[in-house]
């Protein structure tokens, strides 16, 4: 980590709540905050269901938030519309999880990567199509491949692809929300090194979304650990096997699966189901499964606090 850390973004008490058809609120994200630093990637961990998607589509602004503020670079863009969105989209970007969902079938490779660049009139087409192929150069797709359609490809290279065009923008802050979950592993290997090595040429910030917490920390300089639509834990990710403390921080390490391991090694899943997030939680949101509960986790809910320089934790027992 740099020694000057400058937040590139802030979100301040974010909260999203949907409304069922049964006039109940379902609640996804509930008073999350968290910076992203300049050249920083920050990892948001979490079982399915926790909100770690929702927060992505709310800082694309794909979701508009109940309540909170998003803070990028000193302005607020909460609320902007029109062209002011449409231009910020250009600094902020997202890869989704399947890249094939966010292509047009009918279009090219090569149209796919220059298509950000025409639609914002930075280049005309021949300049663009210069340009795309040079983006899909520097993510390892050969020239050949632009004349192809998404569904000749494979899912590496699909991922490839929508980085490409992410960066076509010139972006300062890129989403990846489970962009490498559906790959292979070895797949999945080169993807985060090339996604390192993009960070460090061009002064990424990053977020990155995911389920696997191996994965998401060997990407990662923090790690916000998210349960049912909170941030129960952030720590520096050198230190998320050692000082990791939360409860649930620690259930997840207990879970993690190694080919390396022992063959009487016990492997710990988490006792119990999630709550439903259109359940009013009163406590603790871990309360229910979590071993170490007290009287005091069942009725207040623990707020987020700084334990140690950069590890902040909610919890009642620490």
């Amino acid at each position: 980590m740099r020694k000057e850390k400058k937040a590139i973004l802030k979100i301040e008490n974010i909260t999203k709540e949907f409304q069922l058809q049964n006039g109940n609120k379902l609640t996804a994200v509930d008073n999350v905050n968290f910076e992203l630093y300049e050249g920083e990637c920050l990892g948001i961990v979490g079982e399915s269901g926790c909100g770690k998607s929702t927060i992505a589509k709310i800082l694309t602004q794909l979701e508009s938030v109940t309540s909170g503020n998003i803070i990028y670079k000193n302005n607020d863009i909460t609320n902007i519309k029109g062209e002011e969105l449409r231009q910020n989209r250009r600094k902020i970007q997202m890869v989704f999880q399947d890249a094939a969902e966010s292509f047009n079938p009918r279009m090219k490779i090569g149209e796919i990567a220059r298509e950000p660049l025409l639609n914002f009139k930075l280049m005309n087409k021949r300049d663009a199509e210069a340009e795309a192929e040079k983006l899909l150069a520097m993510v390892g797709i050969k020239k050949d491949f632009m004349k192809r359609y998404p569904h000749q490809l494979s899912g590496g290279q699909k991922q490839r692809v929508a980085i490409a065009r992410a960066l076509a923008l010139k972006p300062e802050i890129i989403i990846y929300d489970e962009a490498t979950s559906a790959l292979d592993v070895s797949i999945q290997e080169q993807i985060i090194k090339l996604l390192m090595d993009l960070q460090k040429e061009k002064g990424l910030s990053y977020i990155f979304i995911g389920h696997d917490l191996a994965v998401v920390r060997n990407i990662s300089h923090r790690i916000a650990v998210m349960y049912l639509g909170r941030i129960v834990e952030v720590i520096d990710s050198d230190k998320l096997v050692s000082d990791g403390s939360h409860p649930y921080t620690k259930a997840l390490l207990d879970s993690v699966f190694s080919v390396k391991m022992k063959n009487k090694t016990i492997i710990e899943s988490i006792k119990g189901e999630q709550p439903s997030p259109s359940q009013i939680q009163h406590g603790c949101v871990f309360s229910s499964r979590c071993t170490e509960c007290i009287e005091k986790c069942l009725h207040e809910q623990p707020k987020l606090k700084e334990i140690e320089k950069n590890h902040y934790i909610a919890c009642h027992l620490l």
